[in-house]
């Protein structure tokens, strides 16, 4: 339940963040790694259930937020869960394995939509955002294997 009221929150507050001071949105695209990993747990946690929390923060990112920040995100939310959903639902690979494939797939369709239309598509915003959120996947990635490989040792 944690990852589920962390996802929707920080969804919610990167949204606000960048409403409220677009000017530091080299710090808001670094954060949005975090988001990222948290929508993966929360995926490997509740399925598609994660299409519900995402639509809950994007309603209350709708109310908090600059309404065509709440759009951008929406925008880039759905597409990047289409993907997501789609990896997950046809590939047999390993759990970890369908989250970097999903991620791979969805992360830079995701920041480019999203900072596209807040026109903010700078180069800094663009690699600061495509790095966090590889960095983020790759560690959730990284963990997960290590954990598969002692429990293999263990066994």
């Amino acid at each position: 339940m944690i990852f589920l009221i962390a996802y929707i929150s920080s969804v919610v507050l990167i949204n606000f963040a960048f409403s409220t001071a677009p000017h530091l949105d080299i710090i808001w695209s670094a954060w949005g790694g975090l988001v990222f990993v948290l929508r993966d747990m929360v995926q490997t946690r509740f399925g598609h259930g994660a299409i519900v929390a995402m639509l809950v923060a994007l309603v209350l990112s709708y109310v908090t937020s600059d309404p065509s920040i709440a759009l951008a995100s929406a925008t880039a939310f759905a597409i990047s869960e289409c993907i997501d959903w789609l990896v997950f639902s046809v590939t047999k690979r390993p759990l970890r394995d369908r989250l970097w494939i999903s991620s791979a797939l969805s992360i830079p369709i995701d920041t480019f939509i999203f900072f596209g239309m807040i026109d903010l598509m700078t180069p800094p915003v663009i690699i600061t955002a495509l790095a966090s959120k590889f960095a983020g996947v790759t560690a959730v990635w990284l963990i997960m294997a290590w954990r598969e490989r002692k429990q293999a040792v263990a066994s």
